[in-house]
């Protein structure tokens, strides 16, 4: 347990911070899911809604230091990938 202010002060605002980065990553992989469910069906309008969704969100979360900006770019790119594979099919 922290001893000093300071210290107390970091671990409140770990678990504050914790427990916001445990929301948006969640948020991000529902809305990942969505973009990929959408592709599956080959629903062009679905798909193209949920990817923009799903864009926006994994970019926001890079910007917040949720995501590592890598992280978040690899995983817009594999979702874009299976979009323009459905949008063919």
């Amino acid at each position: 347990m922290a001893n000093h202010k300071s210290a107390e002060k970091r671990a409140r605002q770990t678990v504050k911070r914790n427990a916001l980065n445990r929301s948006r990553r969640s948020t991000i992989r529902t809305y990942a899911k969505e973009a990929e469910a959408a592709a599956a069906t080959g629903d062009i309008e679905k798909t193209t809604a949920a990817m923009r969704k799903a864009e926006s969100a994994l970019a926001k979360g890079a910007s917040r230091g949720t995501l590592h900006w890598k992280t978040a770019a690899r995983k817009t790119s594999r979702l874009a990938k299976r979009a323009k594979a459905a949008k063919k099919a």
